[in-house]
């Protein structure tokens, strides 16, 4: 196995396998506690902290050590990081003061008040982590901690401002309960010009990631970090096209999310469907 984890190209099927266990099981843990069938979303987010202190734990223990198992530790540690905050914030838990949903028509600087509002507290939160992050890490060997969690900070800011501003393509489907205000913020539209220059710089930082990948070949533990970081800045991308392609990507987890314990699934998905398109206002 350690042989195998020294290839590059493991390395970035490594962090897809990563990004999407990871982000089905924090999926699961809200559904099981939206249907009221195991831990509540306050017991969910505090008995998962243990994960977070995990986290940063691997994180400082990673800063000056410069092999591969480091590089896989920071990358990993870094993913316990975020996973938690958004866990936090899917749960209702770290989010915002504004619980409302948007009503339709509102003017321009209210709605945008009012949509800082729905998650204010996390992205203040996420800001604060990735600073504090890049100032302890000042001078260390291993930075790879550091540049995975700015790369899935600048995309989830990127993403939010794009589902904000209006795409074609906004799915919905696995918002939690405590959450579900939140789509009404989401705008349809045919594009933004926000859109452009979003996948524009995440296309070109993949191709740096890249660049990095190919220059350090001979160089293990860097050559790994690189390719970890071009895969997650790769998915970063192709979540963005999502928001213009109709793709099924909810099949991606559909399967494993657990069931409410309540009529019909069918019936159950075509209502919650319906009630959360609802909430999305079209331009």
């Amino acid at each position: 196995m350690q042989a195998w984890l020294d290839i590059p190209w493991v390395a970035a099927i490594v962090a897809l396998l990563v990004w999407w266990f990871s982000t089905g099981l924090i999926l699961f843990g809200v559904k099981r506690a939206d249907h009221g069938t195991g831990i509540s979303h306050a017991g969910l987010t505090i008995g998962a902290l243990p994960f977070l202190m995990l986290g940063f734990w691997g994180f400082w223990h990673t800063l000056h050590l410069n092999s591969i198992g480091s590089v896989y530790g920071a990358f990993g540690s870094a993913i316990l990081i975020w996973g938690w905050f958004e866990l936090a914030f899917l749960c209702g838990m770290i989010s915002g003061p504004n619980t409302y949903p948007c009503p339709p028509g509102v003017p321009p600087l209210e709605r945008f008040v009012r949509a800082w509002g729905t998650v204010a507290y996390a992205e203040l939160a996420l800001i604060v982590v990735m600073i504090a992050a890049a100032w302890v890490a000042q001078d260390a060997q291993n930075m790879f901690g550091v540049w995975t969690f700015a790369v899935l900070f600048f995309a989830r800011i990127s993403a939010k401002l794009n589902l904000y501003l209006g795409v074609p393509n906004i799915n919905t489907d696995f918002l939690p309960k405590p959450m579900g205000h939140l789509a009404s913020h989401f705008r349809i539209a045919p594009m933004n010009a926000l859109f452009p220059v979003s996948v524009t710089i995440l296309t070109f930082a993949t191709g740096c990631w890249l660049e990095r990948w190919g220059a350090q070949a001979a160089v293990a533990p860097e050559a790994i970090g690189f390719a970890l970081l071009t895969a997650l800045t790769a998915l970063a991308l192709l979540e963005h096209w999502m928001m213009v392609i109709p793709l099924a990507d909810a099949k991606l987890w559909q399967w494993m999310l657990p069931q409410a314990p309540c009529d019909s699934n069918k019936t159950r998905r075509s209502v919650t469907h319906d009630y959360e398109r609802g909430k999305v206002h079209e331009l």
